[in-house]
């Protein structure tokens, strides 16, 4: 119910979580002579419409504004030098923010989540920038960088390091196509992350070098190009591939349908289809020897994959959140199950896990809710943390001989579960392995 209050002057820091969860706070006067501010001090003050941050300031705390969704203007006065994770996360009304020159550090998530956030001006003393800053900010459509500034540089609205060789992140704002200029030679890590209203981008002769996630949830993504005399990388069938094209780097996710990788690739890469929700089918040639991490991550629409026996590595969460996926053959050749490799497939009822397999990851088949039976081959020596979490139809497992400990909360939720049988070669079961299995009527444990 607080919806005003007045600091006094004497006041010099306000602490930690001081003002947390004042969601009826409209007006606030910060006196000059505070000098920090405490992590979660205003955290989900969703009332709060304006802030004066006073110059005396040095400190903003992790969270210490976070969730405050009716500010819509931010200005980082000179005096302070270090803002916390995630400081303004969550300020969905947040449209401008000017970080003035004192700044050096703007930590991990800074603005995660400001999707109305759409120009930020970063001043001449920053040097650091964590990553994820401006994950969320789907308005976003402009970052300016002082010219003085040492370390980074904008073009056209985007972040550059200072010497423009590399594309840090792109507005996700903006809307259309994108040629990236000649002098950059590497796409940083999520440079290009959700940017839904990118259409196609151009990447020239220079870029050598694509990092982890730089084109994940770029939804609208139809079109890749790449120069012919670029050594690096190469286009197949409107594919971004290796130049050896034995590598499946991305595929635009806007494309729908059916598709067949060609039998040059032998690998697909991390985040490969990520995204790709209009993905139906996919084919898998007996070249393939590694699927990667996160490489068919949230491709609702996929219904089929047959993953060929030449496959020996399922990459850690491969097909997460891939709804729309019924069954699913995992090859021989695999040896263990990477974690989440299955998580969250709500549609998967059944699974085969052959005779090559001897462990089953962490989260492996966690919340695939419609999963009803599974038979783990004589071959798992351990069943990871969380492995069958939440398979609330899985009714029978079978645990062969060969297990030797059963990870923690490797069951946890599955209530539609009626008995179990743990041989005698397990030593161990995890911490709540069968908490919540509240149809578990009969358990034998072995010697």
């Amino acid at each position: 119910g607080l919806t005003r209050v007045t600091i006094p002057d004497s006041v010099t820091s306000i602490g930690d979580q001081a003002f947390s969860g004042c969601r009826g706070l409209t007006s606030l006067t910060i006196p000059d002579g505070v000098t920090s501010i405490g992590g979660g001090a205003f955290w989900g003050c969703s009332g709060l419409t304006s802030l004066t941050i006073p110059n005396g300031v040095t400190s903003i705390g992790d969270w210490a504004f976070s969730g405050c969704s009716g500010l819509t203007s931010v200005t980082i006065p000179n005096g302070v030098t270090r803002i916390g994770y995630s400081a303004f996360s969550g300020c969905s009304g947040l449209k401008s923010v000017t970080i003035l020159c004192s700044v050096s550090n703007i930590g991990n998530g800074i603005f995660w989540g400001c999707d109305g956030l759409t120009n930020v001006t970063i001043g001449k003393s920053v040097t650091n920038i964590g990553w994820n800053v401006f994950w969320g900010c789907s308005g976003l459509q402009s970052i300016v960088v002082d010219a003085d500034n040492p370390s980074f540089s904008s073009l056209g609205g985007v972040l550059f390091n200072k010497q423009q060789t590399e594309i840090l992140f792109y507005p996700s704002g903006l809307v259309g196509s994108y040629t990236i200029p000649n002098s950059v030679t590497s796409i940083g890590d999520g440079g290009f992350s959700y940017c839904s209203g990118l259409t196609s981008v151009s990447i020239p002769n220079s870029v050598n070098s694509i990092g982890v996630g730089a084109f994940g949830g770029c939804l609208g993504l139809r079109s890749i190009v790449v120069d012919a005399a670029n050594s690096s990388f190469s286009i197949l069938g409107g594919v971004l591939c290796n130049k050896q094209q034995t590598k499946i780097i991305l595929y635009p996710s806007a494309l729908f349908g059916d598709y067949t990788i060609p039998n040059s690739i032998v690998s697909i890469g991390d985040d490969a289809f990520f995204g790709c929700s209009g993905l139906t089918s996919v084919t898998i040639p007996d070249s393939v020897t590694s699927v990667g991490i996160l490489a068919f991550s949230g491709c609702s629409g996929l219904a089929s994959v047959t993953i060929p026996t030449s496959v020996i590595n399922i990459g850690d969460l491969a097909f997460i959140g891939c709804s729309g996926l019924t069954s699913v053959t995992i090859p021989n050749g695999v040896t263990n199950i990477g974690y989440g490799a299955f998580r969250e497939c709500v549609g998967l009822t059944g699974v085969t896990i052959p005779n090559s397999v001897t462990s089953i990851g962490d989260d492996a088949f966690s919340g695939c809710s419609r999963l009803t039976s599974v038979t783990i081959p004589n071959s798992v020596t351990s069943i990871g943390y969380g492995a069958f979490r939440e398979c609330i139809g899985l009714t029978r497992v079978t645990i062969p001989d060969s297990v030797t400990s059963v990870g923690i909360l490797a069951f946890y939720g599955c209530s539609g579960l009626t008995s179990v049988t743990i041989p005698d070669c397990v030593t161990r079961i995890g911490d709540e392995a069968f908490s919540g299995c509240s149809g578990l009527t009969s358990v034998t444990i072995g010697n």
